[in-house]
């Protein structure tokens, strides 16, 4: 386990109610209502957790490929990241989370594109606490 030797952020969110619920951060600029969707029996009509981590996700493996862009002196034309979530059961009936990361590098070469997305999965935060623990996929498009 990696310890953190040099804290840059931390914050808070708190969960009342689960996935049928409400979330708010320790700042308030989060508040946001959970919902299971109508795929998982519920009502739908508000985001779920599965969302939101795909947008954690996505957001933060951007930053990474954007930061390995800048080291590496390569500028895409444009960056965008899709985290595609998927939510099911292993064979032993277990909930498990695997995630398919569609990575644009506009106006980069495909071999140099797919070599910046490995390095940033190397780089992100979320690849490196998911690393082992979830199917993760790194398709550049």
């Amino acid at each position: 386990m990696q310890v953190i030797s040099k804290e840059l952020y931390k914050t808070s969110v708190k969960a009342v109610g689960g996935r049928d619920g409400k979330l708010e951060s320790d700042d308030g600029l989060l508040s946001i209502n959970v919902l299971h969707p109508k795929e998982l029996g519920g009502p739908g009509g508000a985001t779920n957790p599965e969302q939101l981590f795909g947008g954690g996700y996505a957001a933060c493996f951007e930053s990474a490929l954007n930061l390995v862009c800048r080291q590496r002196q390569i500028k895409p034309d444009s960056t965008s990241v899709t985290a595609r979530v998927t939510l099911g059961k292993d064979a032993e009936d277990n909930f498990e989370l695997a995630v398919i990361l569609d990575i644009t590098l506009a106006g980069v070469e495909r071999s140099q594109a797919e070599d910046i997305a490995k390095a940033a999965h190397n780089v992100c935060p979320y690849s490196r606490a998911t690393r082992g623990n979830i199917d993760v996929q790194l398709n550049v498009v």
